[in-house]
């Protein structure tokens, strides 16, 4: 008998990274994920909740919208805890789902301008005014995804852990065009 061992998302043992130049990305495993919706007459829930288009971080936790009176909360470094049932204690009047093992988490990384350039190539966003903390879901390749402009040098992709060696292969293939650019 064989013991079983967890894998990332893309089937390694740890989580993949390359470099394209000055642009790092990497698969982020250690994310944590739970989704929060208020339910009919419920109470704001004690969380960084944003507004359409945005994206939060505060005390440990980030968060961004997904619809009316919905969101998705981050937990860095948390993915091997029970993070909906810390959510949900934080979160009374809503709906909590653990959405980790459903999805994969990439962060790009580098210079501003690479990473501007890199999210032109990648979706269908205005870069200029997709400015740090914004965040939205839109198409990538034939797949829904969401980008998270974390900070100036970091953006973050979001996508069905299903997909995640073609959401890889295509962040890999517009890396290597802006540095083959550069």
């Amino acid at each position: 008998m064989t013991d079983l061992q967890p894998i990332c998302a893309l089937g390694a043992p740890t989580p993949r990274t390359a470099r394209f130049g000055g642009l790092s990305l990497a698969e982020n495993s250690d994310l944590a994920l739970a989704s929060v919706a208020l339910r009919r007459g419920g109470s704001a829930p004690a969380l960084p909740l944003p507004g359409p288009g945005e994206w939060v971080e505060a005390d440990g936790i980030a968060a961004f919208w997904t619809g009316p009176e919905q969101w998705m909360v981050e937990g860095p470094g948390r993915a091997e805890t029970d993070f909906a049932a810390e959510i949900a204690t934080r979160a009374p009047g809503a709906s909590v789902t653990e959405q980790t093992d459903g999805f994969v988490a990439f962060e790009a990384e580098g210079p501003a301008p690479a990473i501007v350039q890199l999210l032109e190539r990648l979706v269908n966003v205005d870069a200029g005014r997709f400015g740090p903390g914004s965040a939205t879901r839109t198409g990538f390749h034939h797949m829904s995804i969401f980008v998270i402009r974390r900070a100036e040098n970091r953006l973050a992709i979001l996508g069905m852990r299903s997909a995640a060696g073609t959401i890889w292969h295509g962040l890999a293939e517009a890396a290597e065009r802006l540095e083959v650019a550069a």
